[in-house]
Parts: C-alpha cells; sequence; structure tokens
C-alpha cells in the first residue's frame, strides 16, 4: 500500500470513528434508563467487543504481552472508567450539545497537563485558542436552566478531563496496551455500577441501545480509532474527531427534537472554531514556555 493509500485509509478509519462516536448521546436518550444501568450494561456490551478483539489480534495460543500494562495501564483503566461513567452523567442530566461544547475543549486541557506534568511545549497560539474556547464554553454555560443542568456540566468538565489524563498517560508510556487498558476500564465500571443499577427486565428498545452504544459506539469505535490514527498525524486525527462534536447534538435534534439553545449553538461555534484554528496551526512557533 502506498504512503497516499495508508493516509487516504486512516483518515477514512478515523472519520468512521467520530461518527461511531458521536451517537452516544443518540443511544443514551434511546435507552431512557438510569444512569447505573446504563453504564453496567454499556460496559458489558464494551468489555465483550474489546475482549474479543484482543483475542484476535493476539491469536488464542499467542503470549500475551502483560508487561506492557502495568502500573500505568491500572491508572489509566481508573481514569478511564471515571471519565466513561461521568460521560454518561452528563448526557443524562445536560443537554448532549452542551457536552459535546464542553467535551471539544480536550485538545487544550490535553495539552495543558501535558505542560504541567511533562514539560511540553505550549504556543502563544495555544494560550489564544485556549482562552477563546474557554470563552465559547462561559457562554454555553449561561444557558443552565437548572441545577440538573449544572451537574451535568460538572459532570462533563470532569469527564474532559479524565479523556485528556488519559491521552498524556497513554503519551507518557507509549508501549503500554492501550485496547487492554480500555477492556478493563469497561470491566471497572460494570463492576462499580452493579451494586448501584436497577435490576429489572430490559425493553428490546432499552437492550438495542444498550448493545449499540456498548459495541458500536465504545467498541468498534475505539477500535477504528486505534487503526486509524496509526496511519495519520494526531493533530489530522484529532481535527478529524471534532466530527464527533458537531454530529452530536444533529442525532439528538433529528431522533428527538432536543432543541439547540442560542447561547449553546454561540458557545459551541465559538469552542469549534477555536479547536480547529488550533489544530489547523504550525504547533512549533512561537514558543511561551517549556
Amino acid at each position: 500500500m502506498s504512503l497516499s493509500q495508508e493516509r487516504r485509509t486512516g483518515i477514512y478509519l478515523v472519520i468512521a470513528s467520530a461518527l461511531m462516536w458521536s451517537t452516544a448521546g443518540l443511544f443514551v436518550r434511546m435507552a431512557d434508563m438510569d444512569v447505573w444501568s446504563m453504564v453496567a450494561w454499556r460496559s458489558a456490551f464494551s468489555f465483550v467487543t474489546l475482549g474479543a478483539f484482543l483475542i484476535v489480534q493476539r491469536g488464542v495460543g499467542r503470549r500475551s504481552r502483560l508487561g506492557s500494562y502495568g502500573m500505568p495501564g491500572v491508572t489509566a483503566s481508573a481514569v478511564s472508567a471515571f471519565a466513561a461513567i461521568t460521560y454518561i452523567a452528563s448526557l443524562q442530566w445536560t443537554t448532549v450539545a452542551t457536552v459535546m461544547t464542553v467535551y471539544a475543549t480536550l485538545p487544550f486541557i490535553a495539552t495543558g497537563i501535558a505542560f504541567l506534568w511533562l514539560r511540553d511545549r505550549v504556543t502563544y497560539r495555544f494560550v489564544a485558542a485556549g482562552s477563546a474556547a474557554f470563552v465559547g464554553v462561559a457562554i454555553s454555560v449561561r444557558a443552565a436552566v437548572s441545577a440538573r443542568d449544572v451537574l451535568g456540566i460538572l459532570c462533563a468538565f470532569a469527564m474532559t478531563a479524565g479523556c485528556a489524563t488519559q491521552i498524556v498517560i497513554a503519551r507518557r508510556f507509549p508501549d503500554m496496551d492501550t485496547t487492554m487498558m480500555t477492556a478493563f476500564a469497561a470491566l471497572a465500571c460494570l463492576c462499580i455500577a452493579l451494586p448501584l443499577m436497577h435490576f429489572r427486565i430490559l425493553t428490546p428498545q432499552q437492550f438495542l441501545a444498550c448493545a449499540l452504544y456498548g459495541v458500536f459506539t465504545t467498541g468498534i469505535g475505539y477500535i477504528l480509532l486505534l487503526l486509524g490514527s496509526r496511519r495519520v498525524g494526531s493533530g489530522e486525527a484529532g481535527l478529524l474527531s471534532m466530527l464527533d462534536v458537531v454530529l452530536g447534538p444533529v442525532w439528538v435534534w433529528l431522533f428527538y427534537d432536543e432543541q439547540i439553545s442560542l447561547p449553546v449553538l454561540v458557545g459551541g461555534a465559538v469552542v469549534l472554531l477555536a479547536v480547529l484554528w488550533y489544530l489547523a496551526s504550525d504547533r512549533n512557533t512561537a514558543v511561551v514556555a517549556g
């Protein structure tokens, strides 16, 4: 496969993963369940999907590289489980558009954590774009109309910080098995949610929504991103992944008529433009600190 074909394949895979991830809010609305039941069922399906992928990837008789997991993997799994739980909670308690607006700040939070922990260099462009993004979030937060909305926004921030931390851990420990980490995170979510969930028979719609969320959105979406990100640059992958932020509110608007208020629309546009401007730039100029 030529270099151009390899890159083109990577772009298609990352776009496909973003399309799948964008359906999370849709399936949460479709299931219409309490938070812990949704976490448990989604995590069960995710664990089975990722576990099957690991078996196929490594081969049943092949020696597993457990050494590539270790304490970094345990830490990353814990952080990933925290992010997954707060993500579902945020989607339950506020609008998908608001959650996606907060989540769009992920590149800035990840870069900030990497600066503090790994002493990565930060550019003037990052400071300007990050400041604009958080102004956009502040505009969106003004749309909060209840204590439940505020709680959802706080969970969205917690989820985004968790995802950002997970990215930095993976960068700090590049040999860590990220697929195993994500599978164990799903297992941890299941173990945490089981004592707290409501045990009742699911309706066919609820079962389908949880299965699609676990297998389609989380499982296959992650696998496609893993395969695609190896073929394109990290900045390009981040740029393409922003489709998730754009499409997430669209699905719930089309299927559930979930309206996007003007403050959220304006704030989301500001955040998205700031992210696109930042990711499309050369990050190696105008260094502020290192």
